[in-house]
């Protein structure tokens, strides 16, 4: 990192459901190039990371839910000159809206694992995954 570059701070869900005994996983296209990618956001001040994962996974995937207190894990990238420091939180999905704020933006899939690794092309997603599946009972 250089010296004039700043730190953000982010927060990502790693949305799942169960199908019987094995995890399903919501994955999102981002803005820009239309990859697979996670809910995650930046982390505004008086915000907590785990509030953060709430609220993108709502307005980018339209997903309810409960959100895990210990962090999957974390990266780091840069975008906008700055280092964006990424905490990843495992959320368990209750209910997904049918429309939602950013559902004429986005596209919005469920896979199970195998199908997930797939479609994401960022490894540190595929690690995050990876962890997800361990937590949830080593798929």
């Amino acid at each position: 990192m250089s010296v004039n570059e700043t730190t953000i701070t982010q927060a990502a869900a790693i949305p799942y459901r169960m199908d019987g005994d094995r995890p399903e996983f919501c994955l999102i296209t981002s803005t820009g190039k239309g990859n697979w990618i996670f809910p995650k956001g930046i982390v505004d001040p008086g915000e907590t990371p785990a509030e953060t994962a709430l609220k993108e996974a709502h307005e980018e995937a339209g997903l309810h839910g409960v959100i895990e207190k210990r962090p999957l894990g974390q990266y780091t990238y840069e975008k906008w000159n700055a280092a964006l420091e990424v905490t990843a939180l495992l959320m368990r999905v209750t209910a997904a809206d049918e429309t939602w704020a950013e559902s004429e933006i986005r596209r919005r899939c469920w896979c199970d694992a195998e199908q997930a690794r797939a479609k994401l092309s960022r490894d540190e997603l595929c690690d995050l995954l990876d962890a997800a599946c361990q937590r949830l009972g080593g798929v």
